[in-house]
C-alpha cells in the first residue's frame, strides 16, 4: 500500500461483523481458559495479551501502522517520545558504555543523555553535524554503542546527512539511530539511507492535535546485531531474567523490539495507554493529507520572513539559499516540515517583543500540530543551558522557533506581520 493508504488502514483489518474502527482495548489483563496457555506467553513461546504495560492490541495496531509508514520490521509505542529515546539507548547500552550524539538535537535528549544517563554510567560525546567525516571519526571509542541523531533537528532545523551518519556508524559496527518527529514517515523515510533504529515522539505530528503524549520506536530489521555479539551481550547472551532467552536466537530481525518490550518495558513500565493510542491513530488516518499543507504554509512564511525589514535571519531547510536546502533536496524532496525558525531584529528583547504581540499564533510549550504555535527557547526549553551551550545547541538569544499550522496563510501572515511592527 501507498502512504496514504497505510495511514487509513495499516495496522487493523476488521474481520466480518467486526468494529470498523480500531476498538480501545480498555482492560489492564486478558483471561485465558489455563494457567498452561498463560504460561506459554510468559514464556514468549505464544503471541497474545496478558497484561496491557507488556502488550496492548489498540497499542499494536497503532505501532504497526507506524512500523508500515516507516517501512520498519517492527515497533512498539511508549509514553511518550522521551521515553521512546530513553528505552532506544538502554536497550544496547549502559554502565561503562559511549554513544555518539550530534549536538544540535532537542535539548531534552540532550540532557537525558549527557545528565541522567551520565549518573546511572552511560558516556556521551556531543559532535556537530557538519563535522567532516574524519572529524567524527575520532569520536568513536571501543565502547561505543550507538549513533543518534535527528533526521530534522529541534529547534535548530539542521538536516542530518544520513548517508553520512550511517556509513561511519556501520564501519565501527554500530547502528544509527534517528530521531524522524519533524519530518515523519510522509517526508522521509531513514531506512531508505542506512538508518537502524527510528524513534518518535507521536506526540507531534502524527497526534497532530496536541491532545495525546505518546512515543513509538521503528526497527528496520536490518542491523546485524549477531556480526558485533560481543558489542550487544544483552541481545547475544542468555538473559537470566527472562528465562536465559536469547533475543536473537529467538526472534532474529526482531530481536531489538522484543527485548525492549520483555525486558525494559517490563521494567520501567513506559507504556503508551489503549486510549491515547486510539487518539494517535486518528491523527494518523491525515497525517497525509496535514503534512503537505503543515510545509506548504511554512515555505510561504519562510519567504516572506526572508524579505521583512524587520527579520536578522531565517533558517528553513525548504527555503532555496538555505544551508540545509541541498540535503533537504535529498532526503526530503517533497516537503520539510511545519517548523521554521528565525531571529527578528533587536536581540532576546526584540524576540520578546515578537512573541508578547502575536494575537492569532499562541506561545506553547509544543510543535507541531494544527494550529501554530511559537517559543522562545532561550527562555523556555532550553533555559537551563548557559550561553556557550546554547551556541552549541545552535539557539542563539533572538531565535524564535515557529510552528506552523493549517490555518489560512493570509490570517498566518497578517498576525506574524503585525507582530513585527512592534519589534
Amino acid at each position: 500500500m501507498k502512504q496514504e493508504t497505510i495511514c487509513l488502514y495499516g495496522g487493523y483489518t476488521p474481520g466480518n461483523g467486526e468494529a470498523r474502527q480500531l476498538p480501545i482495548y480498555q482492560s489492564t489483563t486478558f483471561k485465558y481458559a489455563t494457567s498452561e496457555e498463560m504460561g506459554a506467553l510468559f514464556d514468549l513461546e505464544k503471541e497474545g495479551y496478558f497484561y496491557s504495560r507488556l502488550a496492548n492490541p489498540t497499542c499494536d495496531a497503532v505501532a504497526k501502522k507506524i512500523c508500515l509508514l516507516e517501512g520498519g520490521s517492527s515497533a512498539m509505542l511508549t509514553s511518550s517520545g522521551m521515553s521512546a529515546n530513553l528505552l532506544a539507548f538502554t536497550n544496547i547500552a549502559g554502565a561503562g558504555d559511549h554513544v555518539i550524539c550530534s549536538a544540535k538535537c532537542y535539548g531534552g535528549t540532550s540532557n537525558l543523555l549527557t545528565v541522567t544517563l551520565k549518573r546511572f554510567g552511560l558516556e556521551v560525546t556531543l559532535v556537530d553535524p557538519d563535522a567532516p567525516e574524519e572529524e567524527l571519526e575520532a569520536a568513536f571509542k571501543e565502547n561505543t554503542k550507538a549513533v543518534f541523531g535527528e533526521s530534522i533537528s529541534n529547534p535548530a532545523g539542521v538536516i542530518l546527512d544520513l548517508e553520512k551518519f550511517a556509513r561511519l556508524a556501520h564501519a565501527h559496527g554500530v547502528p544509527l539511530i534517528v530521531d524522524n518527529t519533524f519530518a515523519t514517515p510522509i517526508n522521509c523515510r531513514p531506512f531508505d539511507w542506512g538508518a537502524d533504529i527510528v524513534v518518535h515522539s507521536t506526540t507531534k505530528y502524527m497526534d497532530g492535535h496536541a491532545m495525546t503524549l505518546g512515543g513509538c520506536i521503528v526497527d528496520s530489521g536490518n542491523f546485524d546485531w549477531e556480526a558485533h555479539k560481543d558489542k550487544f551481550p544483552g541481545l547475544t547472551t542468555p538473559d537470566e531474567s527472562y528465562h536465559g532467552v536469547i533475543y536473537t536466537q529467538k526472534f532474529g530481525r526482531d530481536a531489538f523490539i522484543n527485548k525492549a518490550v520483555a525486558q525494559l518495558m517490563r521494567d520501567l513500565g513506559v507504556c503508551q495507554s489503549a486510549s491515547n493510542a486510539f487518539l494517535i491513530n486518528i491523527g494518523l488516518e491525515t497525517l497525509h493529507l496535514r503534512v503537505p499543507r503543515h510545509c506548504e504554509n511554512a515555505l510561504a512564511i519562510a519567504k516572506f520572513l526572508k524579505d521583512h525589514p524587520k527579520v536578522d535571519w531565517v533558517n528553513y531547510a525548504g527555503l532555496p539559499g538555505d544551508k540545509y536546502y541541498d540535503l533537504a533536496q535529498k532526503y526530503m524532496p517533497s516537503g520539510v516540515c511545519g517548523v521554521l525558525c528565525f531571529g527578528p531584529k533587536g536581540g532576546k528583547e526584540g524576540a520578546m517583543r515578537f512573541t508578547n504581540a502575536l494575537k492569532l499564533i499562541s506561545i506553547e510549550t509544543h510543535v507541531a500540530d494544527a494550529k501554530s504555535c511559537v517559543l522562545h527557547p532561550a527562555s523556555h526549553t532550553h533555559r537551563q543551558l548557559n550561553e556557550q551551550q546554547l551556541v552549541e545547541a545552535g539557539v542563539l538569544p533572538e531565535l524564535i522557533r515557529l510552528s506552523v499550522g493549517i490555518e489560512s496563510l493570509d490570517d498566518l501572515l497578517a498576525d506574524i506581520s503585525q507582530a513585527l511592527d512592534e519589534v
